[in-house]
C-alpha cells in the first residue's frame, strides 16, 4: 500500500459497469434524500446488488461519496476555465461562486465533507477538491487584479464564505432558502465599488 486514498474507477467489464453505475445512481438519490449518512445497505438494495458488491466497488463510504460528487467538482473546474475567458472578472467570480454554493449543498453533510477534504490528503475527495480550490482561487485573483475585489481576501477565506453560504442552503427549510441573500451580502462585503475606497 502506498498510503494514497482509494479512488473508485468505473470497471472495464460490462457487468461491472452496470453494477457500478446502478450503485452510483442509487447513492446519489439516497444522499440527496437522506444526506451523507444514508444507509449503504439501502443503497445496495435500491441498486439491486448485494452489499458485498457495493463494497467491492466502493470499499468505504468516503470513496462512494467521492464518486457521487466527482462530476460536480469536475464541472466546477471546467466552468471556472470557461468563465475566466470572459471580459468581466467580477462577473466570472460571482457566477462561479453561485454555482459552487449549489454544488457544495447538493446533499446534507456534503459541505462538511468537502471542507475536510480540501486540506486532508488522506481523503478520496482531496485531489478534486484541491483542483476546484485552485480554479476558484484563479478567478478570485483575476478579480482582485482588475481592482474589483478587495485585495486582502485570501482563497481560504473565500472558501470559508462559500461553505457558510452552502451551510445556510443545506439547512434551509423547504421553500425558505436564505443562501441567495447570504451570498449577496458576501459579495457586497468583498466587492470594491467605485464610490468606496479599497480596504488596506
Amino acid at each position: 500500500m502506498d498510503g494514497k486514498p482509494y479512488i473508485a474507477q468505473r470497471p472495464k467489464r460490462a457487468d461491472g459497469r452496470r453494477n457500478y453505475d446502478a450503485i452510483l445512481a442509487a447513492a446519489r438519490k439516497a444522499f440527496e434524500t437522506s444526506g451523507a449518512d444514508a444507509s449503504l445497505e439501502d443503497i445496495a438494495s435500491q441498486a439491486g446488488v448485494a452489499i458485498g458488491t457495493l463494497y467491492r466497488h466502493f470499499p468505504t463510504r468516503a470513496s462512494l461519496v467521492e464518486a457521487a460528487t466527482r462530476d460536480g467538482l469536475e464541472n466546477l473546474v471546467a466552468r471556472a476555465e470557461r468563465l475566466a475567458a470572459g471580459p468581466d472578472p467580477l462577473a466570472a467570480l460571482t457566477e462561479w461562486m453561485r454555482e459552487a454554493v449549489v454544488h457544495f449543498s447538493t446533499f446534507r453533510g456534503l459541505v462538511g465533507i468537502l471542507a475536510r477534504s480540501m486540506y486532508d490528503e488522506g481523503t478520496p475527495s482531496h485531489a478534486m477538491c484541491a483542483a476546484m480550490h485552485r480554479s476558484g482561487a484563479d478567478l478570485l485573483r483575476a478579480a482582485q487584479a482588475a481592482g474589483r475585489v478587495r485585495p486582502d481576501l485570501t482563497p481560504e477565506e473565500l472558501f470559508d464564505l462559500l461553505s457558510g453560504a452552502a451551510w445556510v442552503r443545506e439547512q434551509a427549510a423547504s421553500g425558505r432558502d436564505g443562501s441567495p441573500r447570504f451570498l449577496r451580502l458576501v459579495l457586497e462585503g468583498i466587492t470594491i465599488r467605485e464610490d468606496r475606497p479599497s480596504p488596506h
